[in-house]
């Protein structure tokens, strides 16, 4: 059960998710988009959050602008082979990121090279840059404007705690834009 230990302690996730929340209502109210990124599990976490921001959560409401920057498999391939693979996102970070945007990294190990290069490049392009990260944070952490650093181990338990976190995050920002009549 200790590996489950995170899931019951999400309190400690408290300010990491409210400022993140914030984050990403005050770039939608700016009009900006939310990208996303990440490999394998993380990026089916991707793009399931990107979802929920794009179509709705909880509250019936217009789409807001969320992208995952793993669903366009011929841009993915094209970079991975005439660049590398490590250059996916940052290829995309540097094509679509506009200043005020955010461009989240998604990442079980905290390590993965090609997110922390598109955190890089998404920064350079005056994007603001957040981290989901497990075991102590890594890479992404450091690369990261803002991050949240689920528990240590294996991959299961992390992503767990970034869908959860990732939800509740939604549901803060629906819940703020609904409440000043911005959606």
């Amino acid at each position: 059960m200790d590996e489950r230990r995170g899931l019951l302690d999400t309190v400690r996730y408290e300010a990491d998710v409210l400022r993140v929340a914030q984050v990403f209502i005050d770039a939608l109210r700016a009009g900006n988009a939310i990208y996303w990124m990440g490999n394998g599990g993380s990026a089916a976490d991707a793009q399931h959050l990107a979802a929920e921001f794009s179509g709705r959560f909880r509250i019936e409401r217009p789409g807001l602008p969320s992208h995952s920057l793993s669903c366009n498999t011929s841009a993915v391939t094209a970079i991975a082979n005439d660049y590398g693979y490590e250059l996916i996102f940052s290829r995309q970070a540097e094509a679509f990121a506009r200043p005020g945007d955010v461009f989240v990294g998604i990442s079980t190990s905290g390590n993965s090279r090609n997110v922390v290069l598109g955190l890089e490049a998404a920064k350079r392009k005056g994007a603001v840059t957040v981290a989901l990260s497990g075991n102590g944070g890594g890479a992404i952490a450091a690369a990261a404007d803002h991050s949240i650093v689920g528990p240590d181990g294996y991959s299961a338990p992390i992503q767990e705690i970034h869908i959860t976190l990732g939800h509740i995050i939604c549901d803060l920002v629906e819940r703020a834009l609904q409440t000043e009549n911005s959606l």
